[in-house]
């Protein structure tokens, strides 16, 4: 192996003297520097700045400059407010959780959400991201979709009133081959306006009493009942119980797959998110149903914001959705023009008044959580 060595400077035996004795302390200040970079934690870019500081003046002082810093505007008991929040409702989108935090301080007076009602949606995502909120909250563990002569395929034209609903089936799964309950979705195109039930079957049998139970819930009348071509609605006992009630019955179009995405998307936003996707026995239909009926429709409907858009048109006629207005869907439904006109007889709004404000959001989804786990708890016996 060749060793190219230049040492044609060194041309003296007293120069090579001073060049070891230089060499031996270039290694001693290096194994100084590197026990300072172990011991303080130094990068080895700090620790040579602070070594000529030292070198050049004699001695090192603390830093009397102050960095710039942004104050903490929001306590860790706004982020266990809303860690409460996020688990009562089972975290919804930030919009809507911005849109619970302001009326719990505005509507509901709630002096210790006041900082939050201020917080940017943004913002909303940046604490959900905190160690204190991952640490806190709580983390929620297949739906399926013959054709008969009965309703009309087309997509309904509401023309901005309520009481066109869309409706779908949602079922808990098999196990060992044996069917799980069924959820029926009904969800009004319109306001939101959202009514859920569960039966043991979805034959004729069982459903034409459910389906007669459940239009009753909406607070407004119904002109049209809409569903997916399933031979659990396109039937003669559902297509006698509307043409009694006097509802307008449409089904799909083929190929249209967005004419019941609504529904279609609470399925999974709403309904499987609560229920979740394991199997629950056909025998328990009937404690869940009323679960639905006393505390998770209220809840939905007069405490649970939804997302509604703003359409708007370009210059070729093209069709622009934006979603940004969030309120509950009672608001919705009171802010419509004529909404009086569009209640049922004998529903007023003071009367729906009275159950939307008993209790503000939160406190209501606390109520609707421990009623849901107390029916888990029921199935799990």
């Amino acid at each position: 192996m060749t060793i190219n060595m230049d040492d044609s400077h060194l041309v003296s035996v007293t120069q090579i003297k001073e060049f070891l004795k230089i060499t031996a302390l270039v290694n001693f200040k290096g194994i100084v520097r590197n026990y300072i970079i172990q011991m303080t934690g130094f990068s080895p870019a700090q620790a040579s700045r602070l070594i000529k500081k030292k070198k050049k003046t004699g001695k090192i002082l603390a830093s009397s400059t102050k960095r710039n810093s942004f104050s903490i505007t929001y306590t860790p008991e706004d982020i266990a407010r809303l860690v409460d929040t996020d688990n009562s409702h089972s975290r919804l989108s930030g919009k809507a959780t911005k849109e619970i935090l302001v009326r719990e301080f505005e509507k509901f007076n709630k002096k210790e959400y006041e900082r939050l009602s201020k917080i940017s949606i943004a913002h909303i995502y940046n604490l959900r991201g905190k160690r204190q909120y991952t640490s806190a909250s709580l983390t929620y563990t297949k739906t399926q979709a013959s054709q008969v002569q009965i309703g009309e395929r087309r997509k309904p034209d509401n023309d901005g009133k309520p009481g066109y609903i869309r409706v779908d089936s949602v079922h808990q799964g098999d196990l060992n081959g044996v069917k799980g309950v069924y959820h029926i979705n009904m969800v009004d195109e319109v306001t939101q306006w959202q009514i859920a039930g569960s039966v043991e079957k979805i034959s004729e049998q069982y459903l034409e009493v459910l389906l007669e139970d459940l239009i009753s819930q909406f607070p407004f009348k119904i002109i049209n009942f809409h569903s997916d071509n399933g031979s659990e609605y396109i039937n003669k006992t559902v297509a006698a119980l509307l043409n009694k009630l006097v509802i307008d019955q449409t089904k799909s179009r083929s190929g249209k797959c967005n004419d019941n995405a609504l529904v279609e998307c609470k399925n999974g936003a709403v309904i499987r998110k609560h229920m979740g996707r394991s199997h629950i026995s056909q025998k328990h239909a009937e404690p869940i149903n009323r679960f639905y009926k006393e505390y998770f429709n209220p809840y939905l409907n007069y405490h649970r914001p939804s997302c509604y858009p703003t359409v708007s048109f370009s210059d070729n006629g093209k069709r622009r959705k934006i979603y940004d207005i969030c309120m509950v869907p009672y608001e919705k439904l009171k802010s419509l023009e004529d909404a009086v006109s569009c209640l049922r007889h004998g529903i007023t709004f003071e009367i729906l008044d009275a159950i939307a404000y008993e209790k503000s959001d939160n406190e209501y989804a606390a109520l609707m959580q421990e009623k849901k786990k107390e029916v888990f708890n029921n199935l799990k016996k």
